[in-house]
């Protein structure tokens, strides 16, 4: 079982960034669906999470391959590209998912009473509003190399594996 946590500063500065970072998580799992078949058919399970402070990249299964799926997973992201369908593609399902919280009282309740508790949190309607405004291919691409460029590391690693 391979954890990293890579958090950076810039996500929770505006709902603007955290949009485009969700985006960007979005359409790094999209990328790595066909490279990473084949770790799957091999049994290994990999998972690419857009938390609060930063991408969490979980990876777990047979260890004699596991460092290949982790670095074909850094990989992606270190030469991170799209192509314009693409973006329209997963802005459109953000589109989705985020009307999807707002429709739900209970989601939505949520959501109103952590935007209450904690300080600086940016609440759904805000990030759904940003998205409606729309999103630029120029800003993904910016947002993603300033992300790259301020980048903290937890990690954790369990398991058969030596130092």
């Amino acid at each position: 079982y391979v954890r990293f946590h890579l958090i950076s500063p810039l996500i929770q500065q505006s709902a603007e960034n955290i949009v485009l970072f969700d985006t960007f998580v979005n359409i790094l799992s999209h990328n790595l669906g066909e490279p990473a078949y084949e770790a799957d058919v091999a049994q290994l399970e990999y998972k690419l999470v857009a938390g609060e402070y930063g991408l969490i990249i979980r990876v777990k299964g047979f260890n004699h391959k596991l460092p290949l799926l982790f670095q074909l997973i850094i990989d992606y992201l270190s030469d991170f590209s799209f192509t314009p369908a693409v973006f329209e593609m997963i802005t459109e399902q953000l589109k989705k998912t985020y009307y999807n919280i707002l429709i739900k009282p209970e989601t939505l309740s949520k959501d109103v009473r952590l935007l209450i508790l904690e300080h600086g949190r940016w609440s759904m309607i805000d990030k759904y509003q940003t998205l409606m405004k729309g999103l630029s291919i120029e800003a993904l691409s910016a947002f993603v190399t300033a992300f790259k460029s301020q980048l903290f590391v937890e990690g954790l690693v369990q398991g058969n594996f030596t130092s």
